[in-house]
């Protein structure tokens, strides 16, 4: 199985092959925060709504410690394989998928000690801050999961699977927003559900992302991990 590179032979063709599935996906998330919001603010009510707003930067530094170890990891690992070390390139894959699980854990333990003193530091008190907390503790438990699944684009890509990772991100929203729908409108779980519904459609798509990767399907494998931290302080630079 050989990558499909941009640089052989460019052409618009494959430039657009390569842009506009990105393009398509960061629509489809754009779109799936408004139908996120109509939701939350139509069916838990405006302070849930306030809640989960006052707390959205501490969601995006999650979202943000996957797409470091996806950009990070994914720009050392296509230098690797372009030097045609494919066995090294796929140890420091396998790496850096464990060591962003690992800092979603981490996240995971500090967000359950420091949730409400997070709230208060935004200014939220009494109801207003337990929605916070109720919404943020869910994004918590689900770190691990949340910081693979912000990666995998950047592999996926690697192996020119473009189109996949497009699909993939589409099946995200739709299954999110289809959990969130059934939690608030069926269950009635409150705010909570609403980041349940979330979770859950990212953590259906890491395991379907991550399968192929496994099965050895991609030009990326998974071997045991050899951890160096030397390695793991470049990918966070």
């Amino acid at each position: 199985m050989q990558a499909i590179q941009l640089s052989d032979h460019f052409t618009r063709k494959r430039l657009l092959r390569f842009s506009l599935p990105s393009i398509v996906m960061m629509v489809f998330t754009s779109i799936y925060g408004v139908v996120d919001g109509y939701f939350v603010s139509n069916y838990t009510g405006k302070t849930p709504f306030a809640a989960v707003n006052l707390i959205m930067p501490f969601l995006m530094i999650l979202g943000g410690v996957g797409f470091m170890f996806g950009t990070g990891g994914g720009a050392l690992i296509a230098k690797t394989m372009g030097e045609g070390k494919a066995e090294k390139a796929d140890k420091l894959f396998s790496m850096t998928v464990f060591a962003s699980i690992l800092c979603g854990l981490v996240l995971t333990a500090v967000g359950l000690l420091f949730l409400r003193p997070f709230a208060r530091l935004m200014g939220a008190e009494g109801e207003f801050a337990s929605l916070a907390v109720s919404y943020l503790r869910v994004y918590g438990l689900c770190s691990p999961v949340t910081t693979i699944v912000f990666a995998v684009d950047n592999f996926l890509r690697i192996c020119g699977k473009t189109r996949e990772s497009m699909f993939l991100n589409i099946f995200m929203s739709i299954l999110s927003v289809a959990l969130e729908a059934f939690f608030l409108l069926v269950l009635r779980l409150g705010i909570a559900g609403a980041a349940l519904g979330t979770c859950l459609g990212m953590a259906v798509t890491a395991v379907v992302a991550y399968i192929p990767f496994f099965r050895g399907r991609m030009l990326l494998r998974f071997q045991k991990p050899r951890f160096s931290w030397a390695m793991i302080k470049k990918i966070v630079f």
